[in-house]
């Protein structure tokens, strides 16, 4: 799991669940492999361990995951989940693409802004 950025805006516990996640569509953890018990991971990233509760249970009650009582939390990876994500993305991609028309920004713009974003992903993952 990556390092905490102090200078997101987002929650922590969102950035962990984000991490999560990527990790499991990623297919760097798969179905049934453990995650880190609260206490180890709250001590690595140096956070408050309810902050790690949080984010596994969200991740619970999204279905990424399942808790076993006294045998901590697995990956639980379905088809559903992953197309729930997509549908939580495109909603919030939604939203952006909406506040940037709101303020002036054209299409040609925002697709511009897309295939760069993409290119510079294709470009840092051959380094």
């Amino acid at each position: 799991m990556g390092p905490i950025d102090y200078r997101d805006s987002r929650p922590i516990y969102e950035q962990i669940k984000d991490s999560i996640r990527r990790l499991i569509f990623s297919g760097a953890m798969s179905e049934g492999d453990q995650l880190p018990s609260v206490r180890n991971l709250a001590a690595q990233l140096s956070i408050n361990p309810n902050t790690i509760q949080r984010a596994y249970r969200e991740l619970e009650a999204e279905g990424c995951v399942t808790s076993v009582p006294g045998k901590g939390s697995f990956v639980r990876k379905t088809d559903s989940i992953e197309a729930a994500r997509r549908r939580e993305l495109f909603s919030k991609l939604d939203d952006a693409t909406s506040a940037l028309y709101h303020i002036g920004v054209s299409l040609e713009e925002i697709l511009a802004h897309l295939r760069a974003q993409k290119e510079g992903e294709n470009h840092d993952s051959s380094i």
